[in-house]
């Protein structure tokens, strides 16, 4: 069973519905215990990142969190999700982060549309179950992104600046763009997660 952390910050629906057109059991819970005992945890996001992760400390989610990974459970963050699995943010601020790769967030630069919004092409950095993504199109809609060390980095796109669009350190994996709004190659890869779950 897949855990999809409910902590009132992301819109949960459609990625409910992508998981169940794969036939991938989910649960939207918050309970620790159903998150710590899943096959796989998904901790998906919306909106700013302190909000974010007071919401989690509020659930007395972010040792849970931890422990999934220290545990060695499959974990995928997307979008804002993706974001807060790094050590910190400057959005509005300094903020710290889960700790769970190494990483800054950091703004767009301003020279650029920002958020980004929309469609973007890959391009893959590192060999492993996502190669599928390379040249392949996602959606993003982000302000912010990640500014991390090159060995976490499994796929990026350009926007003014390069932004990793997949990050990867260990067990815990994170998508800057939404998979469950990116059409064929979104279900692929949520696919392909699935298959990094089962292994």
């Amino acid at each position: 069973m897949f855990a999809i952390v409910d902590y009132d910050t992301g819109n949960t629906r459609n990625l409910i519905k992508a998981l169940d057109y794969l036939k991938i059991e989910n649960k939207l819970t918050d309970d620790p215990n159903e998150i710590i005992n899943a096959d796989a945890v998904i901790l998906p996001g919306v909106g700013a990142f302190a909000a974010a992760m007071a919401e989690l400390q509020k659930r007395d989610l972010v040792n849970v969190l931890k422990q999934v990974a220290a545990n060695k459970t499959p974990m995928l963050g997307i979008c804002l999700g993706m974001q807060l699995l790094f050590d910190s943010s400057e959005e509005y601020g300094k903020h710290t982060g889960l700790g769970l790769i190494n990483g800054n967030v950091k703004a767009i630069p301003a020279d650029v549309k920002v958020p980004q919004m929309g469609w973007n092409q890959n391009r893959i950095l590192r060999n492993g179950p996502f190669n599928i993504i390379d040249q392949q199109f996602t959606y993003f809609v982000h302000s912010y992104y990640a500014d991390c060390p090159q060995e976490t980095v499994v796929a990026g796109v350009d926007y003014g600046t390069f932004i990793p669009s997949i990050v990867q350190n260990d067990n815990v994996y994170g998508m800057q763009f939404h998979p469950e709004k990116s059409g064929k190659v979104g279900l692929e890869l949520l696919e392909k997660f699935q298959g990094v779950v089962e292994a």
